[in-house]
């Protein structure tokens, strides 16, 4: 791919604002910074990723607060029958 001149780059610039307008590039610009930006981060996350399966797994973490058990229920629910509709 050849390379882009300072000419053909002036010519593209101009080329963009013509057909998108002057307020609408700045806008453009930054969704495109911002799409390169998640990209980067979610390619790094997969990196992270392939990297920890290689490791042994990490032991569960406990938690600083007791563990209660909850009390058993005394008594069941009272079974209501349904009343037939005629």
């Amino acid at each position: 791919m050849p390379n882009l001149g300072g000419w053909e780059l002036i010519v593209l610039l101009g080329v963009l604002l013509l057909v998108f307008g002057a307020k609408k590039l700045p806008d453009m610009a930054r969704s495109i910074g911002q799409s390169a930006r998640v990209f980067k981060g979610e390619m790094k996350g997969l990196k992270e990723d392939g990297k920890t399966e290689d490791r042994e797994p990490e032991p569960a973490r406990t938690s600083a607060l007791p563990v209660v058990d909850a009390p058993a229920p005394t008594a069941q629910m009272p079974v209501v029958e349904a009343e037939r509709v005629r």
